[in-house]
């Protein structure tokens, strides 16, 4: 019954000012609860259905045990005392002086107390049961009064006068019922604070302040005090989310405002203001970051990045531009800042600029031949995985004899081939190559003045030892030639076929190759060569006449063989899978890899090697330069 009676009588302009206890002293103000948890239904708007009625069954049970706590108590009698009489003429006059004074029912003289003594006499006085009615009728007034403006206690004794007076009266019926109806509600808010006070804000399930809150709300939903109660339950959870985001606990913070996005149906702009607030902290805080974290990689200070990126993840609302700097710091940990594929040349302190270098991007092949293919050497196995894991640069193109030439000038350095006063040259008269004195670097393939665009021939191993360690003297970074593996590695560009371009003879101009219609000076062809191919060059072609490869690198297969770094082994046993070159103390042979432009075409093949001594100079032979990063 009580419970219908809640429903039924709590008027919201009354509830909404029920914010005390039914002690003598007023109730301290609430303290701000954070919001119910999710999953509990917030309180109905006007004419949305009811609450289920589990929810009911908790209402009336909460309220049912506040009452009763509360039922052992003494309850407070008014005092209204009989007040002496001389006469009643007398004593109605001094009830009419009490009432102009305001003394209505309390106090010495008071009106209510002189009308009743006198009724006690005169029990049909017209006059004092008139003055006893509208007493009843101004306290009632007084009491609606007190309720309405949060005075609980008042009107609670100003109930027990009026229904102490005139306990049948409809007014003070219906008075009595919204103060039995109030002190439910200010039992209930009550027990909100009292929850908040010992940290249930929003949990346990069943029993924490927003819960109650919303209970209340269930009975009377325009009661402005629990709506009041809410609001602060909001705002404390918006201030705790606002906290937790400049503290940047930003997982804190996300789950904080979504609870406080629960408080009210269908939330409210102040959470709506406080999570873009969160947002544009967490957009400054991730610029901030992301400043910090493109300077430390700038400054390769990479750690630092990392860590940073791991607080960016945190902090930013979305994933966007994360991949981007996490490719940047590994990037810069393998690529020194650099992107694979990228084409940079180093500045030469004493001017101008080194070769244009390649950065070769980490990966993994298989090194050497299968058992199965055609004109497989045996020191082309066995074959293995080998995965290159350091970053490096290779140059574009074979040394040039421009290049070539401005080390010597610049160090006065005497290739091998002006040390021994000879090389070798192809003959056109019998179509051999010969020894002839005089050649040397600066001569083509034939004896001839090289063109400067040309790759530089006639140098050895040492020649081109030498001239990586002064490009290393002149920018400052470990200039070196490139290991037989990592050689392979850019000559394949991804492929694992006989040939770089496939299986096959080739069925377009790819390299400066053997091609049985190339014809030398004096109109000779080569015997063993690629059928019907013709790549309008007898001897060494400028570098860059034909198309690079997928790693964006000229001539890796064709023009000239290349000198790399590594000794020469007669198979792979025991070489290093990680793409480092293989080299012994005190070695007498180098490898080389690459056909040249006089090479048949079984020497074409991806995995084909030979090995010289590291004095030997002929015109199919050359270098490019790698550089690490």
């Amino acid at each position: 019954m009580r419970s219908n009676l809640f429903v039924a009588v709590l008027a919201s302009a009354i509830s909404a000012a029920l914010l005390a206890g039914c002690g003598k002293d007023e109730a301290p103000a609430e303290t701000a609860a954070p919001a119910a948890p999710a999953g509990e239904s917030a309180a109905p708007a006007d004419g949305q259905a009811a609450a289920p009625a589990a929810d009911n069954a908790r209402t009336y049970e909460l309220r049912s045990r506040l009452m009763d706590s509360t039922s052992q108590q003494e309850e407070w009698v008014p005092d209204l005392v009989s007040t002496p009489i001389d006469t009643v003429g007398e004593s109605l006059t001094r009830a009419e002086q009490s009432v102009k004074a305001g003394r209505l029912e309390q106090g010495e003289g008071n009106a209510l107390s002189i009308y009743l003594s006198i009724l006690e006499t005169d029990p049909e006085n017209a006059q004092a049961r008139a003055g006893v009615e509208q007493i009843v009728a101004e306290l009632v007034k007084r009491g609606d009064q007190a309720l309405t403006q949060a005075r609980f206690n008042e009107a609670a004794r100003i109930a027990q006068v009026v229904v102490r007076v005139r306990p049948d009266d409809d007014a003070v019926k219906a008075f009595k019922q919204k103060v039995d109806a109030g002190r439910e509600v200010a039992l209930m808010l009550g027990e909100a604070q009292r929850l908040a006070g010992e940290g249930k804000l929003v949990e346990p399930q069943g029993g924490n302040a927003a819960q109650v809150y919303r209970d209340i709300l269930r009975g009377d939903a325009g009661n402005a005090a629990a709506q009041a109660g809410l609001a602060r339950v909001e705002q404390t959870l918006i201030d705790q989310a606002m906290a937790a985001a400049e503290a940047g606990n930003y997982t804190e913070s996300d789950r904080l405002l979504s609870d406080a996005g629960r408080v009210r149906p269908g939330g409210s702009q102040a959470v709506q203001n406080a999570s873009t607030r969160i947002v544009e902290m967490r957009q400054g805080r991730s610029e901030g970051l992301r400043g910090q974290i493109i300077a430390a990689i700038d400054a390769n200070r990479l750690d630092e990045a990392s860590t940073m990126l791991a607080q960016l993840e945190k902090v930013s609302a979305g994933a966007q531009g994360l991949d981007e700097l996490r490719t940047r710091i590994e990037s810069a940990r393998h690529y020194a800042n650099l992107k694979p594929g990228q084409v940079i040349a180093d500045d030469l302190r004493s001017g101008g600029k080194g070769p244009e270098l390649v950065v070769m991007a980490l990966g993994s092949f298989q090194m050497g031949s299968p058992d199965n293919e055609a004109d497989r050497k045996s020191n082309e196995g066995p074959r293995h995985q080998v995965t290159i894991n350091k970053a490096f640069t290779l140059a574009r193109n074979e040394t040039t004899v421009a290049e070539f030439r401005r080390f010597v000038q610049a160090t006065g350095y005497k290739p091998t081939a002006d040390q021994t006063g000879t090389s070798t040259i192809y003959d056109e008269r019998s179509g051999n190559m010969v020894d002839k004195r005089g050649v040397t670097w600066e001569h083509d393939h034939a004896g001839e003045r090289a063109d400067d665009r040309k790759p530089v021939i006639h140098v050895s191993w040492n020649d081109a030892q030498a001239y990586a360690d002064w490009l290393s003297r002149e920018t400052g970074k470990r200039y070196r030639l490139p290991s037989e593996a990592e050689f392979e590695y850019a000559l394949r560009a991804g492929t694992q076929t006989r040939y770089p371009w496939g299986d096959g003879n080739p069925g377009r101009v790819v390299a400066n190759l053997t091609g049985d219609k190339d014809r030398s000076a004096s109109r000779r062809n080569w015997v063993n060569a690629f059928p019907n191919y013709d790549d309008g060059h007898w001897g060494p072609a400028p570098v860059r006449s034909y198309d690079a490869n997928r790693f964006g690198l000229f001539d890796m297969v064709g023009n000239v063989s290349e000198w790399v770094e590594d000794c020469w082994h007669d198979n792979y046993q025991r070489a290093p899978a990680n793409g480092a070159a293989w080299v012994n103390p005190g070695c007498g042979s180098r490898v080389l890899r690459g056909a040249s432009w006089a090479s048949a075409p079984d020497q074409a093949r991806s995995a084909f090697r030979l090995t010289a001594g590291p004095r030997t100079t002929n015109p199919r032979l050359g270098f490019r330069v790698a550089r690490d990063l």
